[in-house]
């Protein structure tokens, strides 16, 4: 894919299952993506919010990150609300690999878009306080314009 902030932007549905390796539990979250174009026309707002259901309790969820131009055309820095780094995105293969290190733990991140309408990540997180694997699915929602398409190349499975 050439260009993951064109990729990215609209709306999207969301269904993740985060997995506490360590205590054997398992929760879902469901909700939508939405990537707005930042005020400054620089990069990408995303807003998720939806339902996250842990040990049978449900409660609303939400994030805010930014998605930036990254230095190589057609990549992104992804920064928290705040403008605190997280990762580098480069989805120009279709795959990415990205590390965050949060206290004495260890996210990794793989990200593979699959087509125009389907991407998903899976965040491996090791450590001393988390084992977890928080693996999501991305659909983009139609509605009826076009849907950015992406270079000629494999389908991932």
């Amino acid at each position: 894919m050439p260009d993951v902030l064109a990729y990215l932007a609209g709306s999207w549905t969301v269904e993740r299952t985060a997995r506490d390796l360590a205590g054997n539990a398992e929760g879902h979250f469901t909700g939508t993506t939405a990537f707005m174009p930042l005020d400054d026309g620089e990069g990408l707002l995303h807003h998720e919010s939806g339902t996250f259901t842990w040990r049978g309790t449900a409660r609303p969820a939400e994030r805010t990150l930014r998605f930036l131009p990254g230095d190589e055309p057609g990549t992104a820095r992804v920064t928290f609300a705040d403008g605190r780094p997280f990762h580098d995105l480069d989805l120009r293969t279709g795959r990415h690999t990205a590390d965050h290190p949060c206290a004495l733990d260890l996210y990794r991140g793989e990200f593979e878009v699959d087509d125009a309408r389907h991407w998903r990540t899976r965040w491996r997180v090791a450590g001393p306080t988390k084992d977890l694997i928080l693996t999501t699915a991305y659909t983009r929602h139609v509605t009826g314009g076009p849907v950015p398409s992406i270079s000629s190349g494999p389908r991932y499975p």
